[in-house]
């Protein structure tokens, strides 16, 4: 295999790790009350908004006493599972008004 390939490959999976993304990430922290819970998911309500988390139960602690109605905090970052770009802008164009100088006449 081509080495260029190999250490591509390389940068790839260590660019994609989630300990990579997790290191220098923002954390947040929202409080609620807890409406739907499972082992990987849990649906916290503050106010009249619902917001739902995927959790992990091996590294997430107190994941299996989550129960519903019970008051929470989850402590959270913010994550991309996929970007995708718009396209590049493309080139300016000029009204003809606005290529018009002041008292000029056409």
């Amino acid at each position: 295999m081509n080495t260029k390939v190999v250490c591509l490959l390389a940068v790839l999976g260590l660019g994609f790790s989630n300990a990579t993304f997790a290191a220098g990430s923002k954390t947040y922290q929202i409080t609620g009350t807890v409406v739907a819970a499972s082992g990987s998911m849990v649906t916290v309500q503050k106010g009249t908004e619902r917001f739902e988390f995927d959790i992990d139960p091996a590294t997430t602690k107190g994941s299996a006493e989550i129960k519903v109605g019970a008051p929470v905090t989850i402590t959270y970052v913010m994550s991309a599972t996929k970007i995708e770009a718009a396209g590049a802008p493309g080139p300016k164009t000029e009204t003809p008004e606005a290529s018009v100088s002041p008292g000029s006449s056409q």
